[in-house]
């Protein structure tokens, strides 16, 4: 199997960077998911669909737009009514729904060469998120697991709460390396680190 090749590749610094002789209140990564999936359901098959992705990931997904979960190898989260995003480290989760998800109840489309994964964490995460995104990025209004689709300027988002203070943000390949640079940009203030 080749090498996935990162979009992020020539602006991808390691380090300190910006405003951390205080410290570094920011965390900002790559994840490379191995799989990133939308599943969607036809009009009445919602919970027929929850149930297929609980089947095959485990995972128990609350019914409804926005809810999710996150258990650090997986995680999916509802981004509209019927639509749902999962997402894996290991490649292959595209074929383990095959016999699962049927015609008769929606349809499985694998973005996983189409999406790139940015992970940001630390205290002020929801800060810097907020510089972008007209969100409530506070834990009772985007509690642990939930999922938000959303954009800023012509990039599209979607966005998982994947712990206290720690977001994971799907954004289309062709656009990560610009939103990226904005991200590095938008943390300066609070000073970031790259892993």
């Amino acid at each position: 199997m080749p090498e996935r090749l990162s979009p992020l590749e020539p602006v991808y610094h390691p380090g300190s960077h910006g405003n951390f002789e205080h410290g570094v209140d920011v965390i900002l990564s790559e994840t490379r998911p191995g799989s990133i999936l939308q599943l969607a359901a036809w009009p009445g098959e919602e919970k027929r669909l929850i149930d297929a992705i609980r089947k095959v990931t485990g995972l128990a997904l609350p019914d409804g737009a926005g809810g999710g979960i996150s258990n650090g190898g997986r995680a999916a989260f509802g981004f509209a009514p019927g639509k749902f995003t999962v997402v894996d480290e290991a490649e292959g989760l595209a074929a383990a729904f095959a016999g699962v998800v049927t015609p008769a109840i929606g349809t499985l489309t694998d973005l996983s060469h189409g999406r790139t994964a940015i992970r940001i964490a630390g205290p002020k995460a929801e800060w810097v998120l907020a510089k972008f995104f007209a969100i409530d990025f506070a834990l009772p209004a985007f509690p642990l697991g939930a999922g938000r689709s959303t954009n800023h300027h012509d990039v599209f988002a979607q966005i998982q709460r994947s712990g206290a203070d720690q977001f994971d943000i799907y954004v289309f390949r062709s656009f990560a390396r610009s939103f990226w640079k904005a991200l590095c940009h938008a943390s300066e203030e609070v000073g970031y680190e790259v892993h």
